[in-house]
This record gives structure tokens, sequence and C-alpha cells, in this order.
């Protein structure tokens, strides 16, 4: 099991997280074609039942989408997006005391959901798109870079690496100079390696068997491979039957030091992630 190897503390808007043990983080897609769950939590009422049911389950961060990222989905208009993300993200603060995650590349999503609440700022473009680096910086929230190649609606028709981890930590090192040199301290920043974007089984799974060496060495990791199809590819299984596939990813990356993990099986994963946390405790202890 690899050394901790990241800042103590996420300040995330009202909230702090504290890294020293794994954090889950729950995922509410509130859109109408996500892979596992389009369409399920639309509704207002079923969305915060559903945010209870994951926090009493031991999430202890909120991710909100309102645009799908799965291959091959459709874009999303501006405001379109504002008006699923935004209401949601100033339901969930009004009634729950809990770190809320915006996974948008949007600014105008940024910026208006950091004025109802929001946390983290989850983006899978790591602030490439136009305006997002100056509504990131503005709203002083916590920002997640990850790693895409392409866009998702192309980035799995043939992705190409001469070396994924070392495009990976190429780019990423990329991002996070741009976010400190724009203004956004390096305690904000957390990073994810973007499994299964732009990336076949073969890449998915090599970067996650070096996992420890993604660079830069001291931010927080996040992981999110929740019902993905690299677990349905590796064990041949349909997205409803990828839960084991899953628990065994989430314990690994934890083990490899993952701070967060990002998944759709709170009780499950919480379970997995407190085991491997209390092992790794353990072996910190003279015997």
């Amino acid at each position: 099991m690899t050394e901790t190897r990241n800042n103590a503390r996420l300040p995330c808007g009202d909230r702090e997280l504290d890294l020293s043990r794994t954090h889950v983080m729950g995922i509410l897609n509130i859109t109408p074609d996500s892979f596992s769950d389009g369409g399920r939590y639309n509704n207002r009422d079923a969305a915060l039942a559903r945010v209870e049911q994951m926090l009493d389950a031991g999430a202890t961060l909120i991710d909100i989408g309102g645009e799908s990222t799965r291959p091959g989905a459709a874009l999303v208009g501006v405001q379109e997006e504002v008006d699923r993300v935004v209401p949601m993200v100033e339901a969930i603060k009004a009634r729950f005391d809990v770190v809320v995650s915006i996974d948008t590349s949007t600014p105008q999503v940024i910026s208006d959901s950091a004025a109802v609440g929001a946390g983290l700022i989850n983006d899978i473009r790591a602030l490439c798109r136009p305006g997002a680096m100056q509504a990131a910086v503005e709203s002083k929230l916590a920002v997640c870079l990850m790693h895409m190649q392409g866009e998702p609606q192309s980035m799995q028709q043939a992705p190409v690496y001469d070396s994924v981890l070392g495009q990976v930590n190429s780019f990423l090192e990329k991002r996070v100079q741009a976010c400190l040199e724009a203004g956004i301290d390096r305690s904000k920043l957390v990073l994810d390696p973007g499994f299964g974007f732009g990336k076949t089984l073969q890449h998915n799974l090599a970067l996650f068997a070096h996992m420890e060496a993604l660079r830069p060495l001291d931010l927080p990791i996040l992981v999110g491979v929740s019902r993905k199809s690299m677990i349905g590819q590796a064990l041949d299984r349909p997205v409803d039957e990828r839960l084991s596939g899953g628990l065994a990813l989430a314990a690994l990356a934890v083990a490899k030091g993952a701070r967060i993990i990002r998944v759709h099986d709170v009780a499950e994963t919480a379970d997995a992630v407190r085991m491997v946390d209390a092992v790794v405790a353990a072996g910190s202890q003279e015997i």
C-alpha cells in the first residue's frame, strides 16, 4: 500500500474535507441520458430523497451533473444546464450540511452554482473551456482537474497514446501550472486521471496499475470508475452487474492513495473504503 501523498485538508466553499481519510462522492445525475441512471432523478423530490439516501449511506460529497459525459453524449445548452444544476445545488445546500460538487465545464454553471453554495468544481475538461478558468478563479472554489483525450462525443472511437501514464501526467502538470498562474491556490486542487475518458481497456488498466506514479504527487487524487465500461469489458458484465468489480477497484484505488472515490453505489463503497482505511491506519502502528 502506498503512503498518503496529498494536502491534509481540502477547502470547499463553506466546508473543509479532512483528507486524512478517504471520502465517498455520491453521484447525482439530473440528466435524461446518463449511461447508468439517466432520467431517474430529474424530479426535485426524487433527487433530494436520493441525496438523503446517499448521505445516510456514508457519502460526504454529492456530485451533481446536468450534462451526460458518456461516450457519444449530446451537448447540452448553457441555459438548460444552468436550469438543471443551479436550483438543485441551492435545494441541497438548504436542506443538507454537505459539500456539493458540480460536474461541469460551463462557466455560467460554475459561477451561478458557487453563488448558491457549491464547494467543488469537478471538470472533465480541466478548465479548458473558454471562460472556465476565470469563473473558477472568481468562485474561489476547489477544483478537480481531469484528463480526457478528445471530447465525449468521439473520445472512445480510437484513443492512442505513446505512453498513457506519461501523457496523463504531462497534461495534468500543465493544467495545475495554468491554475497556479491564474491565481488558484494549490491547496484547492484535486486530480482525476480520467478512467474511461478517451482510453481503451488496456489504457485504463495500465493507468490504474501505476496510479501511484501520477504527478504532481502531493495533490489528492479522485477516482471515478463506478459501473464504467472498463469493468464491463474486463468481467463481461452489463451495467447493472458491475458492483463487485467497482468495489474491487475502489479498494485498490484507496490502497494506491486516492482520497475521493466517486460512485453510484455509496453504501457498499463506503464499507469497502472504511475497511481499507482501517488496514492502512493499522499499518502505521508498531507491532
